[in-house]
């Protein structure tokens, strides 16, 4: 797998939806201060319920612009044998014959990136299997629950 080209699929994905959000923005600010939203009584609250919309989707587009940040940020150098899993890892586990990989990044956990030939999931070091994983090595075991209960897996590969 390529981390290079998964990273760019992150932030390519993470750059829509901030272009999604921002147009969602200016349209909702729009609404609230259009003279039509203007309060024809005291319980009429249509202009006010835009301007909250619009500053919660200001403020969420903010947060996927600096997602997009500290993606372009991230160091995506290479991981030694034996080295410790860490954020830019690329990590490969193995359970039951079946591989699944992981891309350790800063931010946006659970996106799926893509490299034109594999998927690999996004998990930070704030979400459970992100915690797992830092600091492990090849060979070492982490835990992923299902609805059955908690599937040891064991670290394949970390590049």
């Amino acid at each position: 797998m390529d981390k290079r080209a998964l990273t760019r699929s992150v932030i390519s994905q993470l750059e829509a939806e901030l272009a999604l959000q921002t147009e969602a923005a200016l349209g909702s600010r729009s609404e609230a201060t259009n003279e039509e939203s203007r309060a024809e009584d005291k319980y009429d609250m249509r202009s006010q319920s835009a301007a909250y919309l619009a500053a919660g989707q200001a403020r969420l587009a903010s947060e996927i612009a600096d997602a997009i940040a500290a993606w372009k940020a991230l160091s995506l150098r290479a991981f030694g044998p034996g080295e410790g899993i860490a954020a830019g890892a690329l990590v490969t586990l193995e359970a039951s014959g079946r591989t699944t990989a992981y891309l350790m990044g800063p931010q946006s956990g659970g996106l799926e990136a893509n490299d034109g030939e594999s998927t690999a999931t996004v998990v930070t070091g704030a979400s459970p299997l992100g915690r797992q994983l830092v600091g492990r090595r090849v060979g070492d075991l982490v835990h992923i629950t299902d609805r059955l209960g908690p599937v040891p897996h064991r670290v394949a590969t970390v590049e």
